[in-house]
């Protein structure tokens, strides 16, 4: 079943600057491994070293949070979204 991941734009740059791709998934994690196997240089950004996702890479299907769902055993249907959204910390004082 052919679904969008959305690659965000820091991302970008690794995936052949592209911002999203469809691929053929039954799981988000199905989904997240074929992206990775296509833009291998995208896997040390979304997984450690041991192979989990990392904490800060934060993953949703159609605006649900895949961590209050099944996490990367979340069943996705065709034409379903995945966003990969990193979090951002930081900032300056005022």
């Amino acid at each position: 079943m052919p679904v969008k991941v959305m690659i965000p734009t820091p991302l970008r740059q690794f995936a052949d600057k592209q911002e999203s791709v469809h691929l053929e998934a039954g799981t988000v994690g199905d989904a997240l491994s074929a992206l990775t196997s296509q833009f291998s240089d995208l896997k040390r950004h979304l997984y450690s070293d041991d192979g989990r996702l990392r904490s800060f890479v934060n993953v949703y299907v159609n605006d649900e949070d895949i961590r209050y769902l099944q996490r990367e055993k979340t069943a996705v249907q065709q034409g379903d979204t995945i966003s990969i959204v990193p979090s951002i910390a930081g900032g300056a004082k005022a």
